[in-house]
C-alpha cells in the first residue's frame, strides 16, 4: 500500500511521540506501508520544521530535522508529479498532496487539513484524517497493527 503524508502529519509525528501521526511514522517505519513524497512536500516539511513558532515552542534541534528529512528522501518513494492540478481553490498547496499521490499511485492520503479532508476522496484516493487512516489500517492489516 502507497500513501502520501500531509506536512502536519509529518510534523505531528515528529514532535510527539503520542497520537495517532506517530502510530503513522512507526508503522511506516516497521514498513507495513509506503510513503510517497515530491520535492514539493519535502520542501514544504522543511519549512514547516523551521517555523519560528515551532521553533520557540519545541526547540527542535537542527541535527533531528536534517536526520528526519535524510530518512524520508532514503525511504520514502519520491515521485515527480507531470500533472499540475487546481481542486482546492481555498489553498492551492494542497493540490501537491493530489498531484503527488496520482503520480504514485497512492491509495490515501493522510491529512489533519480541512480543504483536503472535505474531498473525502480524489480519483480513487481515500482522504483520511490520521485517526481514520489507523482506523482504515485495522480493518486493511488486523495484525499487522
Amino acid at each position: 500500500m502507497r500513501i502520501v503524508l500531509d506536512a502536519n502529519v509529518f510534523v505531528s509525528g515528529f514532535i510527539s511521540e503520542r497520537g495517532s501521526p506517530a502510530k503513522i511514522l512507526a508503522y511506516w517505519k516497521e514498513e507495513k506501508f509506503d510513503v510517497v513524497v515530491s520535492l514539493a512536500i519535502l520542501q514544504e516539511l522543511e519549512r514547516v520544521l523551521h517555523y519560528p513558532r515551532l521553533q520557540e515552542r519545541y526547540s527542535l534541534p537542527e541535527n533531528d530535522i536534517q536526520r528526519f528529512l535524510r530518512l524520508l528522501r532514503r525511504q520514502a518513494i519520491e515521485v515527480e508529479p507531470s500533472e499540475k492540478l487546481s481542486v482546492i481553490t481555498r489553498d492551492p498547496t494542497d493540490d501537491r498532496y493530489l498531484e503527488c499521490a496520482l503520480a504514485g499511485e497512492a491509495t490515501v492520503i493522510v491529512s489533519g487539513d480541512r480543504h483536503l479532508l472535505d474531498l473525502g476522496e480524489y480519483r480513487g484516493v481515500q482522504i483520511l484524517s490520521p485517526a481514520g487512516f489507523i482506523a482504515f489500517l485495522k480493518t486493511v492489516l488486523p495484525r499487522l497493527v
